[in-house]
């Protein structure tokens, strides 16, 4: 599997993207990918500082008669996704990827891929790397813990970067280039409730919703897929009316930036509905398939008998919990007006967890006007407060406003244009890119986001085309060298 990989083309890019591939990169847990590419730095004879943050920029000074060009920042994020299947036996914090190629894709097995960045970083990397490759003064900015929250970005300082241009290289569709994107704000939620002893001559049973494809609750929310917190919510609520049942645990979602695909939760039924409740799994397994099968062929509500709980949700309190899953926001809020196919306002509910005292929640809301978002905040505070629950918001970032008279957005269209004999799509993204913070700091930065297509990104389907990587990396080498 590893040698395919590393015999692919571009080569640099591809053997770089196999070493990210070995080294665990969990959001908030960047400390070894850190130290790989200071190592890097330091056997490559490039300077390069790190920041309190754990952010490093690596400069590379510019091939002799290209000193006068603008100066060029690449910029990666070196955090991933850890998503797996449940099935699945892998520790993100030490094992390895296990990539392969699948085809004309590269994928995993039963794991995120890591593409989202990792292929932006690799590219960086081997820019940094060539001998061969002619810039301008170059600077390559590698960001930590961007996929939950953008801490790093949100750590940068002035002055520690110097660039004129800056090159996000964390899209994810070959063929355009992005020169806009969302704001967004994460909530989170306190409900607190008492717990009692299992009522008797009841039976317990394990409840599950899995095979959903979840995905980026950004770039993939607007495609109608299932959210397990709320298929499994809506199912042991109306189980709740007609048989009676007692909810002990619930755990849905992981990532806020997930759409949840999995959720579980252990309950207890009276003896006397226990065959009514498992037919009535079954025709709400049937309904899910038949209300999103196009969308997720593979949903599955499923029972299983398992040992009695000790402790149940006592039943205003579960009520309460049902009813505050049931009316939190999820999905497509609004679309813009201005762009078509983009969407404006969005919010994904991501987690729900309980234990022994409180259940909690996380939101991720996204607006590309921050007006619509704070009025989308207020109306989850409503909803929570209502259910007597605690709110709180935070990580709050700004989005990346438009400019289609920039000078790098018309140099790349020039060249893509003269690469591969059509203008790219120019858009802009219903998701959270770095640029907006770096260029709330920067106001000088010219800024344009592309990458390789990447499909199902923060999900265990997540694969990167082999194709658009060439294409990508080719695109990337012709700017640079043909910046003014």
């Amino acid at each position: 599997m590893s040698k395919s990989i590393k015999e692919l083309d571009p080569n640099a890019v591809w053997q770089h993207f196999y070493d990210l591939t070995q080294i665990p990169r969990p959001s908030k847990k960047e400390h070894k990918v850190v130290e790989h590419v200071k190592k890097f730095a330091e056997s490559n004879g490039l300077e390069y500082k790190e920041d309190d943050t754990g952010n490093v920029v690596v400069k590379k000074p510019a091939t002799k008669g290209m000193e006068d060009k603008k100066r060029v920042i690449l910029q990666a994020h070196l955090d991933m996704v850890p998503q797996k299947n449940s099935g699945t036996d892998h520790d993100f914090e030490n094992d390895p990827i296990k990539a392969y190629v699948d085809g004309e894709w590269v994928t995993a097995d039963g794991t995120t891929l890591g593409a989202d960045n990792g292929m932006g970083v690799a590219a960086a990397l081997a820019v940094l790397e060539s001998q061969e490759i002619k810039h301008g003064p170059l600077e390559a900015l590698f960001t930590i813990d961007e996929e939950t929250g953008l801490t790093g970005a949100f750590g940068i300082q002035p002055n520690f970067i110097e660039g004129d241009v800056l090159l996000n290289l964390d899209s994810e569709e070959e063929g355009e280039l992005t020169i806009g994107c969302a704001g967004g704000v994460e909530s989170n939620s306190t409900l607190p409730y008492n717990r009692l002893k299992t009522p008797a001559a009841h039976t317990g049973y394990n409840v599950s919703v899995t095979g959903l494809k979840g995905g980026h609750s950004g770039t993939d929310i607007q495609l109608g897929r299932g959210n397990s917190v709320k298929l499994l919510n809506r199912f042991l609520k109306l189980a709740a009316r007609s048989y009676g049942i007692r909810l002990s645990e619930f755990n849905g979602g992981d990532m806020r930036n997930a759409i949840p695909r999995e959720a579980f939760a252990t309950v207890s039924v009276p003896n006397e509905s226990v065959v009514e409740f498992e037919k009535y799994a079954e025709t709400m397994n049937q309904t899910y398939r038949d209300e999103i099968g196009e969308v997720d062929p593979n949903v599955t509500l499923s029972v299983e008998k398992t040992d009695l709980p000790e402790y149940v949700i006592e039943r205003q309190s579960q009520t309460a919990l049902f009813d505050a899953i049931y009316a939190n926001p999820h999905g497509v809020m609004r679309m813009s007006t201005s762009i078509e196919g983009l969407v404006e306002t969005s919010v994904n509910l991501a987690v729900v967890n309980t234990n022994s005292a409180e259940a909690k929640f996380k939101s991720l809301l996204r607006s590309s006007v921050d007006t619509a978002k704070h009025d989308l905040s207020e109306k989850l505070r409503s909803v929570m407060e209502l259910a007597g629950a605690e709110i709180t918001f935070s990580g709050e970032y700004p989005g990346w406003k438009p400019n289609t008279n920039s000078y790098i957005l018309n140099k790349m269209k020039e060249i893509y244009n003269n690469e591969y004999g059509k203008v790219p799509e120019v858009k802009a993204i219903h998701a959270g890119l770095e640029t907006g913070l770096l260029g709330s700091l920067y106001s000088h930065l010219d800024m344009i986001s592309f990458g390789p297509t990447i499909s199902f990104p923060h999900s265990p389907d997540e694969k990167v085309n082999i194709e658009t990587v060439g294409k990508f990396w080719n695109l990337l080498v012709k700017t640079l060298e043909n910046i003014d």
